[in-house]
């Protein structure tokens, strides 16, 4: 019976008309402006399909003349595809480890970024300018006028949650840079009635967390992920040395963490200290023990994307096999991690991991440790990356799997 239905469906299919397939293994000469198409197919309201585990996770969509010439010039290689060949494909794909998501609509991008130019890029809003995806700057005034509510997705990367200015205080207090950049965080929480930076950004914090809860996706990388879940564990807490703020952190501010309200973690401890430029031990980087560009890898988890969709559409790349990279957060100790939270990569036999994802309330969040997928140690004052480059760049992919993600039909997203 089962051969007879798909023998119809190739049959049923051939009649139809041709469509194009976007390749992701191997053969695609530009990975990530294919996002970028996608993207923008769905805003021309094309149904696009995503093929999860097909040929590197490929998109389907409609023959149109507007999306052939796209493609051709942005660099990003298709096929015509007869409508036999797509019965073919979604055959395959019905029998094998694979799955056909329907993406809705493009999802609209919001990304957490100071009005002051701080010296150094993000790699979100990099990935997202080759690829040519509209997205919306955000900062704390925003959120805490609630404008989170209009968006579906919202990026974090640098942000130090905790108010303590990325903890760059030992090595950088002197320079304008820094010391602009507490001006304008001070200002900002005294127009919004707070004392304390922390203050500031353990309300900001809060609201993302109100955003997330509600529906929202939530992507962080580098400091923004540990930070944020300390700024949770420790709200109403001065964890803040006196050399930052003026004044004395709570004696008794260990015993008061609340684990519970933390998105990924548990069970960690602060690092206090201004002089250390670390903020707690769930950073997995240890800078005295690099492992060299050459020797640094993580490694991708193969999920069912029949039954777990969601980790599926998150680790589709043309290898399971990603060079590491530096930042300030770099990964995540293993045993920090909570219980309920998916391990999407890790460092193959090593207390550590480099890519998690987790719900919280109706919403999602997903964790990506390091600064920058193409520049293995990232420093202060360094150029960005080109992207043009590196237009096949599995740690990039990554990065626009999630942005992608959110555009799938919601009953794809239930996991």
């Amino acid at each position: 019976m089962k051969k007879y239905m798909l023998l119809l469906l190739i049959v049923i299919c051939g009649l139809l008309q041709a469509e194009i397939l976007i390749p992701m293994d191997h053969t695609q000469s530009d990975h990530l402006k294919a996002y970028g198409v996608a993207f923008e197919a769905l805003k021309e309201q094309y149904v696009v399909k995503w093929l999860l585990n097909y040929r590197g996770g490929s998109f389907l969509m409609p023959d149109s003349d507007g999306l052939a010439a796209l493609c051709n010039i942005r660099g990003v290689r298709f096929e015509w595809i007869s409508g036999g060949n797509v019965a073919s494909i979604m055959a395959e794909i019905q029998e094998a480890n694979m799955e056909a998501v329907v993406l809705e609509k493009d999802p609209k991008i919001a990304v957490y970024i100071p009005p002051n130019a701080l010296p150094w890029d993000d790699a979100v809003t990099l990935a997202m300018e080759y690829a040519e995806i509209d997205y919306d700057r955000f900062w704390d005034e925003e959120v805490l006028a609630g404008k989170l509510a209009d968006y579906d997705w919202l990026h974090l990367h640098h942000e130090d949650f905790t108010g303590q200015y990325g903890k760059f205080y030992g090595s950088y207090r002197h320079t304008p840079w820094y010391q602009n950049d507490v001006r304008v965080n001070e200002a900002m929480a005294a127009r919004h009635g707070y004392t304390k930076v922390w203050q500031l950004k353990q309300a900001v914090a809060m609201k993302i967390r109100e955003f997330v809860e509600k529906g929202g996706f939530m992507f962080a990388m580098c400091a923004a992920t540990d930070t944020f879940d300390i700024a949770m564990a420790a709200y109403g807490i001065d964890v803040v040395d006196a050399l930052i703020d003026g004044d004395g952190l709570d004696p008794n501010y260990k015993s008061k963490l609340n684990y519970s309200r933390c998105f990924a973690f548990e069970d960690f401890e602060l690092i206090t200290n201004p002089f250390v430029y670390e903020f707690s031990d769930i950073d997995a980087s240890d800078y005295s023990r690099l492992r060299g560009a050459e020797a640094d890898f993580f490694q991708l988890f193969d999920f069912s994307a029949k039954y777990d969709p969601v980790p599926t559409m998150l680790t589709q790349c043309h290898t399971n096999v990603v060079d590491g990279f530096l930042g300030q957060t770099t990964s995540f100790f293993k045993d920090k991690v909570k219980k309920s939270v998916i391990i999407l990569g890790e460092v193959p036999g090593q207390n550590e991991v480099k890519y998690i994802h987790g719900n919280i309330g109706k919403g999602t969040f997903t964790f990506y440790g390091g600064h920058d997928p193409e520049d293995y140690q990232h420093k202060v004052g360094d150029p960005e990356t080109i992207l043009d480059l590196h237009k096949n760049s599995p740690g990039y992919r990554l990065i626009l799997n999630n942005i992608l993600f959110p555009a799938a039909e919601k009953k794809e997203l239930k996991t």
